[in-house]
């Protein structure tokens, strides 16, 4: 089976396990979904979700946030690990949207990578997330999953990005990353599949008696 059509066997199999995929972070519009994603970094969407509605009640708009102390807003999100730096890019953030984007999330990935706090994937999910715009957001599930269905052999996220973009139709982008990590939860868990055990590795790999070796970032 060539790569075109392993990616093309991903994307049916996938729709047929995921037809509708929920955002997994909880969020009111684009400035919530930011600040989720944000958080969300070395910590569990579950987390998050639990953190999120008492950051709301204290703040869930820019010029809100930043009435706010950098102590208050750290209190509530320890338990999303790494506060103080959180908090801090979260603060100031707030008042570079209100400086220079008028207090809105802006939709175009270069604006929102020169935000604190905010990365390529974050920014990737945001525009993709809030606004629609095409994207693939790449996390650890889907740089293991995309090694193991053997649809890049990139070191690290920037090239899986790269190589999923070039396969994956682009109107399918938005919904697919999000359908990759929900299988990748459910189904092929990190150390229980090894490219051996869930159904869409044993239909692409029918033959694989070893573990998959693939690397993490």
């Amino acid at each position: 089976m060539k790569k075109q059509e392993r990616a093309d066997l991903v994307v049916k199999r996938l729709e047929e396990y995921y037809p509708e995929v929920p955002v997994p972070l909880d969020h009111k519009d684009a400035y919530t979904l930011l600040i989720a994603v944000l958080l969300s970094a070395q910590c569990t969407d579950i987390r998050v979700n639990q953190v999120t509605p008492k950051l709301w009640e204290l703040a869930d708009h820019p010029y809100d946030m930043v009435k706010k102390s950098v102590a208050q807003i750290e209190e509530i999100v320890r338990p999303c690990g790494l506060a103080p730096r959180k908090a801090k890019a979260i603060w100031t953030l707030s008042q570079i949207l209100i400086d220079e984007h008028d207090g809105e999330v802006p939709n175009d990935m270069e604006a929102l990578e020169k935000l604190p706090g905010v990365g390529h994937k974050t920014a990737s999910v945001v525009v993709s997330q809030a606004f629609g715009v095409p994207a693939f957001p790449v996390d650890t599930h889907i740089h293991r999953l995309c090694q193991l269905w053997g649809l890049t052999n990139g070191k690290n996220v920037v090239q899986t990005e790269k190589d999923c973009k070039k396969l994956f139709p682009k109107d399918k982008w938005n919904k697919l990353h999000l359908q990759i990590i929900f299988y990748g939860r459910e189904y092929c868990k990190a150390r229980q599949c090894y490219g051996l055990k869930c159904p869409i590795c044993k239909e692409l790999y029918p033959n694989r008696k070893t573990p998959k070796e693939y690397s993490k970032s």
